[in-house]
């Protein structure tokens, strides 16, 4: 993608955002950027993320610019790579609370949506020093200059863990694809030119209504990467009743139903949920030997396990070892496994502080690690073994 050039960072500023869009539009000096591409779930971001905004993100729009002009609308947000981030995880949030699937499935779109740089073929940078709270959200990231090296490849995976998130929130994995971006512009075009459009007044978004989408994977693929994502009740965003809660869409109905039963039932049938693991995935089966002397509430089990097989997938990843108290689907980093299980012992499973922070401490040494030295960092960090 391709950066604009900020002309006046004062008077961007000082600007009252009435129209934030609008004025940016003035205030910019563009070469070919094309934020407003995708403008349908840029707009529904907006929504949401204004229901409760407490870093005071200008608007949606910043989170897609290149940083020169991003920074001028981040709010008090620390690091602007982290922006698009950022914003996607206040409007989850929001949505979240709303029990609004529509809205939770475009901040997923926008996060995986690609940001403004520099020049054709040029990738964005990552964020690296934010954690999203909401493990759908980090679990994602954004699309690349379909001109940068090995784009195509990346661009499809982020496509495809994206078709996950959104279903387990309850909405249709297959608008995963309309995360996608424009065809590779030339690397010798030193105009900065590409394939782009930016019409602000598109509603839909101008590369669906100019057709200038690129699909990075087919429905079939989106179909075979979901088969083993339980979709989610509609009900379970309810289930989050603060924003500071992260706990997974996927699994927030069904933990919370199933709160009351658990405080009876666990101390009595801990093989049930190793059947329950045991029927989802080879590598769950064992369920975790705890010998912790943490209080993990109503909850026994927060192991996680590393191999291959989980939801149909042939390479090795990560999910938690008991998927009755922890159900959610797999995923390559740790990090999205372990900010989960964070969540749910805060909110379901209504953990010890001291366990809340020894698993706090647990997820920093295991999401520096990869592979099974990361879960089993996390394991004996918190005294299980899966």
């Amino acid at each position: 993608m391709k950066q604009q050039t900020l002309l006046s960072l004062p008077l961007l500023l000082g600007a009252a955002f009435a129209r934030p869009v609008a004025l940016e539009g003035i205030i910019m000096k563009r070469e070919v950027p094309q934020e407003h591409s995708h403008n349908q779930f840029l707009a529904t971001v907006n929504t949401n993320l204004k229901t409760n905004n407490p870093a005071g993100i200008i608007d949606a729009v910043f989170g897609l610019l290149g940083n020169a002009a991003a920074a001028a609308g981040q709010g008090t947000i620390t690091d602007t790579d982290c922006l698009q981030q950022a914003t996607a995880d206040q409007a989850f949030t929001n949505a979240k609370a709303a029990s609004d699937i529509p809205g939770m499935t475009a901040a997923l779109i926008y996060r995986a949506l690609e940001r403004n740089t520099g020049k054709v073929g040029l990738a964005s940078n990552s964020c690296t020093t934010i954690t999203a709270v909401n493990p759908e959200i980090a679990a994602i990231s954004q699309h690349q200059d379909p001109a940068s090296t090995g784009a195509a490849a990346i661009n499809k995976a982020i496509v495809l863990e994206l078709a996950k998130q959104i279903a387990s929130v309850g909405g249709n994995p297959q608008d995963a694809l309309k995360s996608g971006t424009f065809a590779p512009g030339s690397l010798s075009d030193n105009t900065g030119k590409g394939n782009t459009c930016d019409t602000a007044d598109d509603v839909v978004g101008c590369i669906f209504s100019q057709n200038l989408l690129v699909e990075d994977a087919t429905a079939a693929e989106i179909s075979a990467a979901v088969a083993g994502v339980a979709p989610a009740a509609t009900a379970a965003p309810a289930a989050s009743s603060t924003p500071a809660t992260a706990g997974s869409c996927s699994v927030a109905a069904p933990v919370a139903s199933s709160a009351a039963p658990a405080s009876s039932a666990a101390p009595v049938s801990s093989a049930a949920p190793v059947s329950s693991a045991a029927s989802a995935s080879p590598a769950a089966t064992a369920g975790a030997a705890s010998t912790s002397t943490l209080d993990f509430g109503t909850c026994t089990d927060p192991a996680i396990v590393f191999g291959p097989g989980f939801d149909g997938r042939t390479e090795e990843s990560f999910e938690p070892a008991n998927l009755s108290q922890f159900n959610h689907g797999s995923a390559d980093n740790i990090k999205v496994i372990t900010g989960f299980i964070i969540s749910q012992l805060q909110s379901s499973c209504k953990a010890s502080a001291a366990a809340i922070s020894a698993a706090e401490a647990a997820a920093t040494t295991a999401n520096a690690l990869t592979g099974q030295a990361a879960a089993n960092a996390w394991n004996s960090a918190l005294g299980v073994s899966a």
